[in-house]
């Protein structure tokens, strides 16, 4: 079966999936979107109002930004698949508490498998911290690591781990959204290096 094939079925059971209350207060599920052949594999934290109004991740105005750091390094949004580490809008934006997070982690898991990326790129501290633990590397925060590469095995798969800021955080802050940008300009330098490039450009 193809990884596409295999990544609509973890779609489909993200949409029903009713493990934890998040189901309750959601319009949509949000289980991911984009390209699975370019093995560049985006994770923010959780979907928030806009996403889950249109069910994909990152289309609201942090997600405007994310699309113009891809942009910036040569890459779009279809170039890329984007996800986040819990597939619905947790209530009034909150963050998700340590069990939410363990209910729904085996559907990112899956989706990590499936695509088996080069690159993780992780946005933000949750991200950054599920993945490090993941990894078996210590996390103390993520102005520690930004913009580092990350040489490491995540589910059996050997790839780097590349932190960075959330977009958000751009949203408020113009030194992040500099400290993102940068990070960005490290990470396409890290792409060229290794010949990833969009498929449909290749």
């Amino acid at each position: 079966m193809s990884s596409r094939k295999l990544l609509e079925i973890v779609a489909s059971q993200v949409i029903v999936c009713t493990k934890c209350d998040f189901w309750k207060g959601r319009k949509n599920a949000v289980p991911g979107v984009g390209d699975v052949r370019n093995k560049v594999f985006f994770v923010g934290e959780a979907p928030g109002q806009s996403e889950d109004a249109k069910g994909e991740p990152f289309v609201g105005a942090a997600g405007e930004f994310l699309n113009t750091l891809l942009s910036e390094i040569g890459f779009s949004r279809e170039d890329v698949f984007i996800t986040n580490v819990v597939k619905c809008r947790p209530p009034q934006n909150r963050q998700p508490l340590p069990v939410e997070i363990a209910t729904c982690t085996p559907y990112l898991e899956r989706q990590i498998s499936i695509i088996k990326p080069k690159v993780i790129v992780t946005l933000g501290n949750h991200s950054t911290a599920y993945i490090f633990s993941k990894a078996g590397l210590s996390f103390d925060g993520i102005t520690q690591v930004h913009g580092k590469l990350f040489e490491t095995i995540v589910l059996g798969i050997n790839l780097i781990v590349f932190p960075t800021f959330h977009p958000a955080a751009a949203l408020y802050s113009g030194d992040y959204r500099k400290r993102l940008i940068d990070d960005f300009q490290v990470l396409k330098g890290e792409l060229v290096k290794r010949k990833i490039v969009p498929k449909l450009r290749a």
